[in-house]
């Protein structure tokens, strides 16, 4: 179909004229969003993932033992054979001595946030455990605390050529990424798309070949204490989108803001379950891959990350600008025009601030710190 076919046929599904003024949405990342595609410039090969089929990962509880081959540990468990395991806990990680036949991964972050350090011992004690993915950068605190798409993937970037600075270049096949995936359905999609573009640019300035493994957990930002019924279905919407953009594991982390139960543990699991067995989604390698739309974002958010990247290492590196408060300044700036956002309505919480049960109660300021990256939750300013 030739443009103009394709205009006048969204004319007449939108029973407008003018189409524009319907379709065209701003958006705080900067990503140029054309209200129909019908074509992208430069079509992607097949972006892989490393697990061939995702992870469905569960808090661990022994009710789930028999059903369950992949548990998120907060503590010991004795005898869980033949089941894949990712390690949330430092004292936990010491002292596991894995068999051969386990899949062990680290969740710990070997970042300093508030020292702007490499907890250096931290490292080396994982480098020497058998784990099939020992280093993790966790970046989902700067999902959870505001930061932009790019933003995130920019700062993944330069955290993990500061572990490359330190122990060379054999460490990308190591890494373990862990993911916040918000709200923003297409644009999470294209988020995971995204970074396996740039870290795989960024293994060839070191003649490697490498892709992300990516641990990708549902968002804490848009949740809300009162409405936890809306909070299960946007973590169905954003574990769909992270097995669509192809992450290797997925977490949902519990759908109660404020408490846990055994019933909303088991529940939240049962979402990947659905997701998993009815759909198959997560046995594809690229499923978005042809859509000119999500193509087209994938490309755009690639690049500004990359830009972030560079700006950063040109700066003097993640750290240097971490000790600086500049990294900081950055997420706060975004976090805050997200949540001005969120109190004008343009950003919609079905509950929070689309038919509210709450008025404003706490504002920007009282929310945010531009000195500290830290969680917070859009909803706050209404609980």
């Amino acid at each position: 179909m030739s443009n103009t076919a394709w205009e006048n046929l969204v004319k007449k599904q939108l029973k407008t004229e003018d189409i524009y003024t319907v379709l065209t949405r701003e958006n705080l990342e900067g990503i140029d969003v054309k209200p129909f595609y019908d074509t992208v410039e430069k079509p992607l090969v097949n972006l892989p993932k490393i697990e061939e089929s995702t992870h469905l990962v569960a808090r661990y509880h022994e009710s789930l033992e028999e059903d369950v081959f992949a548990f998120i540990l907060d503590h010991n468990v004795e005898n869980l054979e033949q089941k894949t395991i990712f390690v949330n806990n430092v004292d936990l990680a010491g002292h596991i001595s894995p068999k051969e036949e386990d899949q062990y991964f680290s969740l710990i972050d070997v970042f300093d946030e508030k020292e702007a350090v490499i907890n250096d011992q931290l490292v080396k004690e994982l480098l020497a455990k058998e784990f099939k993915r020992n280093i993790c950068i966790d970046i989902s605190l700067h999902q959870n605390a505001g930061a932009a798409i790019y933003q995130q993937l920019g700062i993944a970037l330069a955290k993990t050529k500061e572990l490359i600075e330190v122990y060379g270049s054999e460490i990308l096949n190591k890494l373990i990424f862990r993911i916040a995936v918000g709200g923003n359905y297409f644009f999470e999609i294209a988020k995971l798309r995204a970074f396996k573009m740039v870290f795989n640019q960024l293994s060839k300035e070191y003649n490697l070949d490498e892709i992300p493994y990516i641990f990708a957990e549902t968002s804490l930002r848009n949740k809300a204490i009162s409405d936890s019924e809306n909070n299960l279905i946007r973590a169905t919407l954003e574990l769909a989108s992270a097995m669509i953009g192809g992450a290797d594991a997925v977490f949902s982390n519990n759908y109660l803001v404020d408490r846990s139960t055994e019933n909303s543990e088991e529940i939240s699991f049962k979402q990947q379950i659905v997701l998993a067995y009815e759909s198959i989604i997560n046995v594809f390698e690229d499923a978005s891959n042809g859509s000119y739309y999500v193509e087209d974002i994938t490309q755009q958010i690639a690049g500004k990350s990359w830009s972030l990247f560079v700006e950063i290492e040109e700066a003097g590196g993640y750290l240097e600008l971490l000790k600086q408060g500049i990294i900081q300044k950055k997420i706060y700036d975004h976090a805050i025009e997200e949540q001005k956002w969120v109190e004008e309505g343009k950003i919609k919480l079905i509950g929070v601030n689309l038919y509210p049960k709450l008025e404003v109660k706490k504002s920007v300021e009282e929310l945010y710190d531009e000195k500290e990256i830290k969680a917070v939750r859009w909803a706050e300013m209404f609980e």
